[in-house]
């Protein structure tokens, strides 16, 4: 079963005040604690929208083919199917979000090993029983990537499948980064 990995970075950062995906974190940019998290996965795409060119030179991309999805602002759903679209020759798409620089490696291996594609449509990393990342989502899913729509991503869709959750607090944290204030916390 060949896998592969999807890492969604292409909005503006509104909430944030500017390009997160640039914003320093442990003496990095924060996209890249997400992309070396399925460094292992290949093949992979990290999908780019607002400030694309910029992102590109200033962030090691961990090997991952960045793909730029020129609707971005009509929210998550085209960057998923402008990723997606990128992964063709796939059984299944572990999907992680760029703002999340507590997905760790380790979090992302314990949902490929969970994922059986006789059984499960997708496995949802879930978070003391919250669903999050990473979302590992099979083929029965993502042939039917033509029915997103808005920022909702592919949550309708999870709704009426079989979907594993892998209760993952011990493995990594789920937060992600909406402002500055919480950039600081960390």
């Amino acid at each position: 079963m060949r896998i592969g990995a999807l890492v969604l970075a292409a909005g503006e950062g509104r909430r944030f005040g500017g390009t997160k995906q640039l914003a320093e974190l442990d003496g990095r940019p924060l996209l890249e604690h997400a992309l070396a998290a399925v460094a292992d996965v290949s093949p992979r795409v990290v999908v780019l929208g607002h400030a694309a060119e910029e992102i590109r030179a200033a962030v090691d991309l961990h090997g991952a083919e960045p793909v730029v999805c020129e609707r971005w602002a009509e929210g998550q759903s085209a960057s998923l199917r402008c990723g997606l679209e990128a992964l063709p020759d796939v059984d299944a798409v572990v999907v992680v979000l760029g703002d999340q620089p507590g997905i760790t490696p380790g979090v992302i291996a314990a949902a490929l090993d969970a994922f059986d594609p006789e059984r499960d449509d997708a496995v949802r990393a879930t978070y003391d029983g919250v669903p999050g990342h990473p979302v590992v989502l099979g083929r029965a899913l993502l042939d039917r990537m033509d029915e997103l729509a808005g920022d909702a991503g592919f949550r309708d869709l999870l709704a009426g499948g079989r979907v594993r959750e892998l209760e993952a607090a011990h493995l990594a944290d789920p937060a992600d980064i909406d402002t500055r204030e919480e950039l600081a916390g960390r």
